[in-house]
């Protein structure tokens, strides 16, 4: 692997696993005070599970974000990919302390069905200028489909 598609790639898990720190940072305490004491469906997965899904999550989409800087033809699309991963990077980013840290359950809602749709178009953009780096982000859009129905029914229980 050459100097700068190593140094591209570092950065890019890198900056994934720093937007997951940040969010853990605002999470973690409140675990077992103000996430412990919400009603949460039957179907919720164990607390332990969502730091090693993310981490997976993180390093899928600094592959895709590193594919999409190793292709060597700069084009409209390639900018709209690039673009769209940073979108929906954002958002993600901003999910976790709408819903942790300010506890606001319907706010939380209304930024993962942003984040749903910006990942989907993520995907699509992607797949027109690499199918592989499209596909590493299909687990991502799952586990978020699957985040976002557990928000939906946080909501709905509390």
């Amino acid at each position: 692997m050459k100097t700068l598609s190593f140094f591209r790639l570092v950065l890019a898990v890198g900056l994934c696993l720093a937007v997951g720190a940040v969010g853990s940072l605002v999470t973690t305490p409140q675990i077992p005070t103000w996430y412990a004491a919400l009603a949460k469906p039957a179907w919720t997965p164990p607390d332990a599970l969502f730091p090693l899904v993310w981490t997976v999550l993180y390093v899928l989409m600094a592959v895709t974000l590193w594919r999409l800087w190793q292709l060597h033809n700069p084009s409209p699309e390639r900018r709209r990919a690039v673009g769209l991963w940073f979108l929906q990077l954002a958002l993600n980013a901003l999910w976790t302390p709408v819903f942790f840290g300010f506890e606001a359950i319907g706010w939380g809602m209304a930024v993962i069905g942003a984040l749903w749709l910006a990942i989907l178009a993520t995907i699509l953009a992607c797949a027109r200028i690499d199918s592989t780096a499209g596909w590493l982000m299909v687990p991502y859009l799952l586990w978020v489909s699957y985040a976002t129905a557990l928000n939906a029914a946080i909501l709905a229980m509390n």
